[in-house]
């Protein structure tokens, strides 16, 4: 293993270090326009009229010692910009990307279950569900491990923040003080396999993120699997959040299931389910969350309807009836 990592960050410090101009690239962009029509069984709707807007910038070139860079950069809405990265392909080794917002390390796992639209808890119903990001829910560096490094099928990233607070910043600038100053450093580590059998993919995270010295290590878990067979796919997960915080909220224990229906080329539906367990909160008492959703999608082309009618009981956690909810929302997504 030490013969190893020393081969490694050899070669990687040789391929710094050969590292010149990037030949000329190019930078395209894509885009989609939504518009959506909510309407909630809970509380004021208002007006039910919604519109998101979306551009992807993409930039890439290659490096002389055959590297090659890719930069993504996208503005979501009224955002200055809601995900950004930076990333280096080292041939043989992998992929060095610095992340920012982009769903790196565990926070690929928060919820990967089969759907025809949207996660169970992002139709626009409000939940409040809470469920695992890691150290790479904020800015931090990932290495993607190259395919040639492992098993024929799996995939491998390691996360790593200096500081997981979930902050982000400019260049030449620092993260400053964030969520109470709570987090140190914290490091992630997710594995896929999806060579076990036709259509099982399996899944499963690791992450630490060291607290001040009053609370233990926050340790982060996620666990699960999709199998598709024909038309239809089935997922089921489970997720920890263990927060170790004396006095307070200890954990997130979750599970989550889903299953989707490819009816045919233009039409998909799907039921998810993800409930949540808060555990040892400052009341001492657990509270769980149940969200649930039905969804469709049918395609025309670069234009696309899709629908959810979504409940959610005990949102936030309360332990009364009070926050339960529902809605339906309907979107039109238009692709340029």
């Amino acid at each position: 293993m030490n013969k190893l990592t020393k081969i490694g960050v050899s070669a990687l410090c040789g391929t710094l270090a050969s590292v010149s101009a990037a030949n000329a690239g190019a930078i395209s962009v894509a885009g989609s326009a939504n518009a959506t029509w909510t309407k909630l069984g809970y509380g004021t709707t208002g007006n039910p009229l919604g519109m998101g807007t979306g551009l992807t910038f993409t930039g890439s070139g290659d490096l002389d010692n055959g590297s090659s860079v890719t930069m993504n950069i996208t503005h979501d809405d009224q955002n200055a910009f809601s995900s950004a990265d930076i990333a280096l392909t080292v041939p043989g080794m992998g992929t060095f990307k610095l992340d920012q917002g982009g769903g790196t390390g565990l926070d690929r796992l928060d919820d990967k279950m089969p759907t025809a639209w949207e996660e169970t808890d992002g139709t626009g119903v409000g939940a409040g569900l809470q469920t695992v990001s890691g150290a790479g829910g904020g800015n931090d560096i990932e290495w993607a491990i190259d395919s040639g490094m492992l098993p024929d099928g799996m995939s491998a990233y390691v996360a790593y923040s200096p500081k997981a607070d979930g902050k982000n910043a400019n260049d030449k600038v620092s993260g400053g003080d964030a969520g109470g100053n709570v987090n140190g450093s914290g490091f992630d580590v997710v594995i896929e396999h999806s060579g076990a059998a036709d259509g099982l993919n399996v899944f499963a995270g690791y992450s630490t993120i060291s607290q001040v010295a009053t609370m233990g290590d926050r340790k982060g878990y996620a666990l699960g699997a999709t199998y598709a067979v024909g038309p239809v796919t089935i997922g089921y997960q489970m997720t920890k959040d263990h927060l170790n915080n004396p006095g307070g909220t200890d954990m997130y224990d979750n599970q989550a299931y889903g299953v989707s229906f490819n009816v045919s080329d233009e039409l998909s539906i799907s039921y998810g389910n993800h409930e949540s367990e808060k555990k040892s909160d400052t009341a001492g008492l657990p509270a769980t969350l149940e969200a649930s959703s039905i969804q469709a999608a049918y395609s025309m082309g670069g234009a696309t309807i899709k629908v959810a009618d979504t409940t959610v009981d005990h949102a936030n956690y309360d332990s009364t009836t009070a926050t339960d909810r529902s809605g339906t929302t309907v979107m039109l997504s238009l692709a340029f």
